[in-house]
Order: structure tokens, then sequence, then C-alpha cells
């Protein structure tokens, strides 16, 4: 047993309390210079005893208290023994022993009640398929955004293999290159005539051609595999002209040689020889096309080249089809009997055919001015995929360089008329560009003033400086003042 038999405070004259976890007694530190400790017994209160306190267990004491406030390490589960009795009883406390796990019941010891069964033990019991409906909406979204577009990129190769199909065989005909392969090839497949640029964008490319430098095609179609894309298209083209609305189309570029096939074809060994003189593939310059009457608004303001001719209808096409031509004598000569028919059998499918050899933008500098002859076609695509009245169109696109090399040669008068379209244009260019050169060497002329004014300005003392100002401005005044006068 120990000393005292109930538990003790222990107070000093300093008035700190320390905490003693191991004895669970409230301690107080005396004073530093008298290493003594005074307890007062809770039964008696009034009583008071002092015990000299050894220097080392005063200073075990000092370092558990500073560890507790500074939040140092706990104290060790099992108290050490003391070198004084008085804590004995709890220093021979009974360590704690594991208990011992029961492999039949998979608990720990005997449980003193047992915990019951509840569905959350089990997943399959805890949710059902109405906590899953956020994901479950999520996932069907996404099913149909992959559906969509897995069908729509689908629809798409679908119809441009259609195309390529039906207008293989004229172009194998009419071309030796067809495709990107880059070399002649026989009974090529048509399927690799045709590279896809994008989801929605195929290309094709065929050179090797009398009087033709070489060909583009481009086929633009609708954007199935974005749905709501297309829906927002479709909605602004009703509010918008300058949204067209989506549709499947076909729009092709053919490079006339103009006679520079010997600047554009690599020169070979007796080429020269076998080259006929007869085979001259130049051709006067004009702007003539046909087009569809829907379009031509359109046209007249997105395109430079058809903006400078005048329209007229003509009794060979239809009625929704009109000629814009820089000269009569000029329709007489394109529009022949098999073009009318194939823009016919086209129908509202076709939109325009334009020869033209001025820029589709307004040229702004005198190098843009310089003539580049080419043909364009645009038709839109049928939804049915027959192209049996849309193919004689393709095959006289691509057969009209052969009408302009031997018939596109006017008059002197019309070329005369033609020509002072273009000089008109390239006179307000003229003109725009010597304006702004004059503003350049006037701008010109004011830094080079200005630098040789700062440099005599800098040259001279204050006072100097003083009597050059007052004279510039004096210069200024009289200025001013003779302007006004002019004026009144």
């Amino acid at each position: 047993m120990s000393r005292w038999e109930t538990p003790t405070i222990w107070t000093g004259a300093a008035g700190v309390n320390l905490t003693d976890y191991w004895s669970k007694q409230k301690l107080q530190f005396v004073s530093p210079r008298s290493p003594s400790l005074t307890y007062l017994s809770r039964s008696t209160p009034s009583s008071r005893k002092t015990i000299p306190l050894p220097a080392r267990e005063l200073t075990a004491i000092m370092a558990d208290f500073l560890k507790n406030i500074l939040g140092g390490n706990k104290p060790a589960d099992t108290p050490a023994a003391s070198a004084d009795s008085d804590f004995a009883d709890f220093a021979n406390a009974p360590s704690p022993e594991p208990v011992a796990f029961d492999s039949a019941s998979g608990t720990l010891g005997a449980a003193p009640t047992g915990l019951p069964y509840t569905k959350w033990y089990n997943i399959h019991e805890r949710y059902g398929l109405k906590d899953f409906r956020a994901e479950g909406i999520i996932l069907a979204i996404i099913a149909i955004i992959f559906t969509l577009h897995f069908v729509g990129t689908r629809l798409n190769r679908t119809k441009a293999k259609a195309w390529i199909k039906a207008h293989a065989s004229i172009l194998a005909s009419e071309f030796a290159i067809v495709g990107f392969g880059g070399s002649p090839q026989l009974n090529q497949d048509p399927e690799t005539m045709l590279k896809a640029k994008s989801l929605f964008e195929y290309a094709t490319y065929a050179t090797g051609r009398q009087n033709v430098a070489f060909m583009d095609i481009k086929l633009s179609l609708i954007k199935r595999f974005n749905p709501i894309m297309t829906l927002v298209e479709t909605l602004l083209s009703f509010f918008l002209d300058s949204f067209a609305a989506p549709e499947d189309s076909l729009e092709a570029v053919l490079y006339p040689f103009d006679g520079k096939e010997s600047q554009i074809v690599p020169a070979l060994p007796g080429g020269a020889e076998l080259r006929s003189k007869d085979s001259k593939s130049s051709f006067d310059g004009f702007v003539w096309a046909i087009v569809n009457k829907d379009k031509m608004k359109q046209l007249r303001e997105e395109r430079y080249d058809v903006s400078i001719t005048f329209t007229k209808d003509n009794a060979k096409l239809p009625v929704w089809t009109t000629v814009m031509s820089e000269s009569a004598e000029i329709t007489e000569t394109l529009l022949t009997n098999e073009l009318a028919s194939a823009i016919t059998k086209a129908g509202d499918l076709f939109e325009y055919l334009i020869i033209s050899d001025q820029p589709v933008d307004k040229p702004k500098k005198m190098d843009e001015t310089i003539p580049r002859k080419r043909v364009y076609l645009r038709y839109r695509l049928p939804s049915s995929n027959n192209y049996d009245d849309l193919a004689p169109l393709l095959s006289y696109f691509v057969r009209i360089s052969d009408h302009l090399a031997s018939s596109a040669h006017f008059r002197p008068e019309v070329l005369r008329k033609i020509k002072a379209v273009r000089d008109e244009n390239i006179k307000q260019i003229q003109k725009v560009a010597d304006e702004e050169k004059a503003e350049e060497r006037a701008a010109e002329r004011d830094r080079v003033k200005k630098a040789k004014r700062d440099a005599e300005l800098n040259a001279l003392d204050a006072k100097a400086q003083k009597k050059y100002l007052e004279k510039e401005r004096e210069k200024e005044l009289r200025k001013s003042s003779k302007r006004q006068t002019m004026r009144a």
C-alpha cells in the first residue's frame, strides 16, 4: 500500500497546477530554488506536509509537463517504475492482453450482444435501379450521340462512294491520272479515286489531258454525324442570308493550260517535235456564266468576276436559269445545244457554270489583276444517289476546254469592250496605289523634317532654343491667319 490511503493534492507557493498522468495526482511546483513538494490530503485539507524532492525527479516532472503543454509524445502505456515508493500501486497495474479470435463465428471473442443482419451488407440489396437514374440518362445520351455519329459518317461515306462510282468511267476516259496516286492505273478501283478530307468533305484530282492542266473536285456533304449543328445551320439560313442551308453539293474547278504547256508540263526529249502546232490551248479572256436564278443575287455579292457582267435570258435554257455575260457574241459562241440539253436534264440541282479570267475577290493590288483563266461548276447532289441526269453535265464540263481552245476567239471590237471594263478597274486600283504612295512619301518627308528640327534644336542652348521656338510659333500663326484670309 502507498504512504497515503487517499489521493492527495500537491500544492506549492507558486500557484501553478501540474498534472502527473501516471499517478493521477495534481502536483504544484513550489519554487525552483527549493526543490520540495507540499501535499494536502483530501480527507484532511487543513493538514500540510512538505517533503524534499530530489533534483532528478523534479527535472522529470518538469519535462513531462512541458511535453503535455507543447504536444509532445504521449507517455508510454505502461508507467515506468519510479524511485519513489508512493507510486508503487500504479506501477504494478496489469498489462492489456489481446482477445482470442473465434474462427467458427468470425468474431473477436465472445461479444455481449450480436449485431442484427441488415440489407446494408449486400450491395444488390442496398441499391436499386432508381438510384442510378442520372447515370442511366447520361449513358443513354452518350449512346445516342455515338450512334448518330457512326450512322451519319457511314451515310456520308456511302453517298460519296455512290458519286465516284457513277462518274469514275467519265473521269478515267478523259484523264490519264485520277485520284492522288500520282501514276496512271488500268482498271482502277473507283473508291481509290476519292479521298476523305473530313467527315463531310471528299475530294478527287485529275490530270493528264489535252488543253487541261488539272481539275479539282470537292464534295461537300451535310453534317449528318452532328444533327444538332445541322439543325442550327438550317434555322439560321431562314433568318440570315449569310448562312447557307446545309446541302450536299459538288464544286469542280478546271484549270486550262491556256497556251502555257511548256511552262507547266516538264519537257521530254523529242516532245517539242511531237507537239502539233494546231494544239494550241489558248483562248481569249472573258467572263461568261449560266446561273440558277435562285443563286444569281448571291453570286453577284460574293464574286467579283460575275459582278462585271450583265444578265439576259436565253431561249435555249430553262426559265429558272439565266446567262451572265460581257458580250452577246460570247453567249452565241459558248451556249451550244449540248450544253443547254445537259443543264435542262440536270434540272434545278444545277447552280452555275462559270468561265472566268478574273479573280473571285475584287483585286486590291496590281498583281491581282493578272488574268487567270478558270472554269467553275457547281450542282447539288440528289438524295436518291441516282446520277443519270447529272453525268452528262460533268462530261461536258470536262470537254469544255476543247471548245474554248477552238472557238473562244472573238472580234477585236468585242475584246476592246471587254478590255475597257478591266482597264477601268485597273485605273481605280492604280489611283488608290498612287494615293497610298503619296501618303507614304509625305510621311517620310515629315519624318526627315522633324528629325532635322530636333537635331538643330538640341544643338542650341536654352536661350537660343527659346528664340527658335518663338520664331516657329510666329510662323505657324502667320500660316493660320493666311489660311483664314483665303477662306474668307
